[in-house]
């Protein structure tokens, strides 16, 4: 059991902290819930910088590390919509968590047919994860700070987050269309 996975582990038994967080009858819950999101984002870049970095990748770790993340990110994403029931929350979304279900069955599919390195993960990637965190951190967050409407932005960086994810998607799916054309 190595460090970078044991962070992986940390991550993922943070999700339900955020919900059980996210639900207390206290104004300062959904600050918490963003505290406690923040930590999950943190921790991900951690496990991979010390897992490069020391040397202790592992197959488990390169296994675990992505399916934490989607959850993180899908447990924050229901949050959201259970706070915001609207379709200018909800939209954005599904948009994302299906993304998210279809590339990752895109390629297991593609490392089935040892194929993987066509739908490996890119720089657009990351700036799409950069921007999801962000508005996720925001939209639980919810007050203003600083007079800034966080609210209002965290909608703005979700959109810009799923035209991202839509982005990526369709290039991932150009990449493997040569495999996929039935």
């Amino acid at each position: 059991m190595t460090t970078p996975t044991l962070l992986t582990l940390l991550r993922i038994g943070l999700i339900p902290v955020m919900v059980i967080v996210f639900f207390l009858p206290y104004t300062w819950s959904g600050i918490a819930a963003a505290l406690v999101f923040s930590l999950g984002a943190i921790t991900d870049w951690l496990d991979g910088y010390l897992a490069r970095r020391l040397g202790q990748t592992s197959a488990f770790g390169a296994f675990l590390d992505p399916v934490a993340d989607k959850l993180m990110v899908a447990v924050a994403l229901v949050l959201i919509v259970k706070d915001m029931p609207t379709v200018w929350t909800a939209v954005p979304a599904a948009v994302i968590i299906g993304r998210e279900i279809t590339v990752s069955a895109l390629r297991e599919w593609m490392a089935e047919l040892g194929k993987s390195a066509t739908v490996a993960v890119n720089m657009l990637g990351k700036i799409k994860t950069t921007c999801q965190i962000t508005a996720l951190i925001m939209l639980l967050f919810k007050y203003p700070l600083f007079s800034l409407p966080i609210i209002a932005i965290g909608h703005v960086m979700l959109y810009l987050a799923a035209a991202l994810t839509l982005w990526s998607m369709v290039l991932y799916m150009k990449k493997a269309w040569p495999v996929l054309r039935f």
